[in-house]
């Protein structure tokens, strides 16, 4: 039997990158995975898989979490996992940062994981059972990154604290991951540098950078019932760039 079996998971960002890992990890643990994405031709290939459902969602939209929630668990029964995945990145100086990329950042990577747990989390609530995984990053927790992708995953680790003491008594665990650089179409630019990359490597004590099924990994952990005990926490995943 797998960690997963018999439960109901949304994965926001679940087409591609990290969230793809994790829908297929999750679904090869035993659990039903609704993809969620914003990639309608992604979503498509998404559905083809076992197990797998891609549902068309705006992350910063708040109807359009309200409807999905309400979707998934009317057709499904109930809802046990969702991890807040989805995002954006920027590599925009701070010079050139205005108040329409502040806005689109943190409706996507800030307001984005708030609406789902606050349309998620009741029906967990209900159920008195229900794991939220939302993904931050390492430069959430360390002074890289004077722009407003930091900004917002600041957002992200600060709402999780919140929400993790707000649905615990409710039976409902928050907790986060930080990964740190990892190998997805996002960070894709990262390789056209080779001096850059060497760069991030060396500083890395593991002399790597990450891979998705790292996450997915941390994250089949949190959202199992082998982390039964574990709300509000926070797992660094950056290969200890941030331990030093």
């Amino acid at each position: 039997m797998g960690k997963l079996e018999n439960k109901v998971a949304i994965i926001t960002g679940g087409a591609s990158g990290i969230g793809e890992s994790m829908v297929d990890l999750f679904s090869q643990e035993g659990a039903i995975v609704i993809a969620a994405d914003i990639n309608e031709a992604a979503l498509e290939r998404a559905s083809q898989k076992e197990n797998v459902y891609g549902m068309k969602l705006n992350v910063a939209s708040d109807e359009d979490w309200k409807a999905l929630a309400k979707e998934v668990n009317d057709r499904f029964g109930k809802i046990d996992i969702l991890v807040n995945n989805a995002g954006i990145s920027s590599e925009k100086p701070f010079q050139e940062i205005d108040l329409d990329d502040w806005q689109k950042m943190l409706s996507i990577n800030g307001f984005g994981p708030f609406a789902g747990m606050k349309h998620v989390a009741p029906y967990m609530a209900a159920q008195k059972n229900g794991s939220i995984i939302n993904i931050s990053s390492y430069t959430a927790q360390i002074g890289q990154g004077f722009n407003h992708y930091s900004a917002s995953k600041g957002a992200v680790r600060a709402i999780s604290k919140a929400a993790a003491t707000t649905f615990g008594n409710q039976g409902v665990r928050v907790n986060t991951l930080f990964p740190g650089i990892i190998e997805t179409p996002m960070t894709q630019t990262l390789s056209t540098s080779k001096e850059l990359l060497g760069r991030l490597i060396q500083a890395t004590p593991l002399q790597r950078l990450g891979k998705p099924m790292d996450i997915a990994n941390a994250a089949l952990f949190l959202a199992s019932d082998d982390s039964s005990y574990i709300t509000g926490a926070e797992l660094v995943i950056d290969g200890g760039f941030s331990a030093q």
